[in-house]
């Protein structure tokens, strides 16, 4: 029984999700919260406070992403893409690009200093700022 136990007890805890970390431009010094993030990657928020133009970028198929779209946007991977198929059809929107990769993330926002994205907050480095973890 003790064996059982400790084998779940396992699986558990290798099934714990990422926090994701939601990243700028070091040189970015606007202030975002959950709720203005959320917005941007639902295509409601197209500009930080300063006027400057965001320039938004997710993930595509990867763990960060689902937590992203659960934990910060409020939906599950397939209402999200229904959503943005939704925006397309009608001519209202684009969604942020998919990158491959956290560090596909992290090199975009480094070179553009209106970039955002999200990415696994153990693959943060000093080339990004951190707005929020989640």
């Amino acid at each position: 029984m003790k064996k059982l136990v400790s084998i779940c007890l396992l699986c558990v805890s290798a099934y714990t999700s990422a926090e994701v970390a939601v990243i700028v431009n070091p040189n970015n010094n606007n202030a975002l919260d959950k709720g203005v993030i959320s917005k941007i990657y639902l295509g409601k928020t197209k500009s930080y406070a300063d006027g400057g133009k965001i320039k938004a970028v997710g993930q595509k198929g990867t763990a960060v992403a689902k937590e992203f779209t659960q934990n910060v946007v409020g939906k599950s991977s397939s209402q999200f893409k229904a959503y943005w198929s939704k925006l397309i059809f009608t001519g209202k929107g684009t969604p942020p690009d998919p990158l491959a990769s956290d560090q596909a993330v992290i090199d975009f926002v480094a070179s553009n200093p209106q970039g955002i994205g999200y990415i696994d907050s153990a693959k943060v480095t000093d080339a990004v700022k951190v707005i929020g973890k989640f």
